[in-house]
């Protein structure tokens, strides 16, 4: 927990690995699989605490919390029978265990949940940099076999400390010195600083605004049209600083998830306002809003053009279940009227868009969008790049998550994709935190919470790929075929007893 944005103490990522690993190391599956619910318990409740806000309640809070923790009990019975095959075998499986867990995560119930994956919280650290060539599962993966070893030097450094310390019934000393394990756990963590992360490259001039709302809470849009207005103010103070001061010509604005709180196609006192924004921008304005269908909402990002209106629309992907759309409706009725409070749910879009936008002397800018959660998702940020995307959009709204942790997190998420793919990142949000981010991952000029901003700078525009970009979940693939294929090994070994000792 305390490795994640909102504290940002990375190295506890590693650490924590170890701690949970000396749980399990070499236990019964069934032990495994307690303590790993237990740890998960301790992790997830905390962490995802923004999900309990006064506007949620506690039971969508703990009801997330408990099914993430069925995962890492899971990887508890994984790791508790991997690390009877010896120590080498067993730091590569709990490496190996981390990176399965996580793909099951992502992509189970409904989708999955990918939140709060180890790798997000290094964007910090050399460990994050591992992102570039293999995703986030060969970051999350090296975290973990970080802490691995470090598990394996500590429990190896303690069975020597009871050999030699005499005490009956100890068992003999390993053959093996915990240095073996602890070093090359430390010269990992700073090689990851040999992988190179390159932010040359064209420039693009972006403007990105936090229009704030009138209040937290799910009654955020409450007043007609006040999200949407609180935000073309911003964009028109921000054009008169920066004309005052002469600044630079703008390529590209970009507004927020929601940042129309009313439908600007239904609503024409809506588009007018947008419509009046991007003329005085005299360049593209790219926004999130929502399109009132018959039965349906569509979560959409759209493009307006000076003298254009709409030209583009991205319809988002992946809504979340439960809080954009109910699963399975007629069963969860029977658990909870509260399903109803949903009456009309998310449209799913049919996929990715890449929005062109020209500009004069320089080369093109292709934005590919993601709207709040789709973020975490790796294959929908990794097609947007494979689709030609020189810039990636992650336009949120985090107005009903309050002050808590939520807005950090996800912000982290943009920054370990920006390293992944290589891509300077617009993170902007209706009430923060947002940011521009280089190819790096570095920040250039965080906001804070609640308050109105506008942030100016030149984003790198790159067109070349990553080595994680061009294997995509090839090494995610390969991780969980490993661990399966040693779980198997172990199993088999039991049953013949050949078992390795665990030095």
């Amino acid at each position: 927990m305390l490795a994640f944005p909102g504290y940002g103490l990375w190295p506890l990522a590693p650490i924590g690995v170890a701690l949970a690993t000396l749980a399990v190391l070499g236990a019964r599956a069934r032990t495994g699989w307690a303590m790993g619910l237990v740890t998960g318990l301790a992790f997830f409740v905390p962490t995802l605490s923004w999900a309990g806000t006064d506007f949620l309640g506690v039971i969508p809070w703990l009801g997330l919390a408990v099914l993430q923790s069925l995962y890492f009990a899971f990887q508890g019975v994984l790791i508790a029978v991997l690390t009877r095959s010896g120590a080498a075998v067993g730091a590569l499986g709990i490496g190996l265990a981390w990176v399965t867990q996580e793909a099951l995560r992502s992509r189970t119930p409904y989708g999955g949940f990918p939140w709060v994956r180890l790798a997000f919280s290094q964007a910090d650290s050399p460990l994050g940099r591992w992102a570039a060539l293999g995703g986030a599962p060969f970051a999350t993966f090296g975290t973990a076999f970080v802490g691995a070893l470090l598990a394996v030097a500590g429990h190896t450094a303690y069975r020597r400390w009871r050999a030699d310390g005499g005490r009956p019934h100890a068992e003999a000393p390993p053959r093996r010195s915990p240095l073996r394990y602890a070093v090359p756990a430390l010269i990992l963590v700073p090689a990851g600083l040999l992988v190179p992360l390159p932010v040359d490259g064209p420039t693009a001039r972006v403007l990105a605004v936090q229009g704030n709302v009138p209040r937290p809470g799910l009654d955020f849009n409450a007043e007609r049209r006040a999200v949407l207005d609180n935000h073309a103010r911003e964009t028109l103070a921000a054009l008169a600083r920066r004309e005052a001061a002469g600044a630079p010509p703008l390529d590209l604005v970009v507004w927020p998830e929601n940042a129309s709180d009313i439908d600007p196609v239904r609503n024409l006192d809506a588009g007018a306002v947008i419509q009046a924004a991007v003329q005085r921008a005299g360049v593209p304005i790219v926004l999130g809003a929502l399109f009132e269908r018959a039965d349906e909402v569509a979560n959409v990002t759209v493009v307006y053009r000076p003298d254009l209106g709409i030209t583009d629309t991205y319809v988002k992907q992946h809504p979340v279940p439960f809080a954009e759309y109910i699963p399975h409706r007629e069963f969860y009725r029977h658990l909870s009227a509260s399903v109803d409070l949903l009456r009309v749910g998310m449209a799913i879009g049919p996929g990715p868009e890449v929005f062109t936008m020209q500009r004069s002397g320089g080369p093109r800018v292709l934005a590919g969008p993601s709207i709040c959660f789709e973020v975490a998702y790796d294959d929908l940020v990794r097609t947007n790049v494979t689709e030609g995307s020189t810039l990636l959009l992650v336009q949120t709204n985090n107005a009903t998550f309050g002050a808590s942790h939520e807005s950090v997190q996800q912000l982290a998420i943009s920054r370990l994709r920006a390293i992944e793919h290589g891509r300077s990142v617009v993170h902007v949000s209706t009430v923060g935190v947002s940011a521009l981010i280089r190819p790096d991952g570095s920040l250039i000029a965080p906001s804070a919470l609640f308050t109105a901003d506008a942030l100016d700078a030149d984003l790198p525009l790159r067109e070349s790929r990553t080595l994680a970009t061009t294997l995509g979940p090839a090494p995610e693939y390969l991780a969980c075929v490993v661990a399966l294929l040693l779980l198997a090994r172990a199993l088999w070994a039991r049953r013949s007893g050949k078992e390795s000792p665990s030095s």
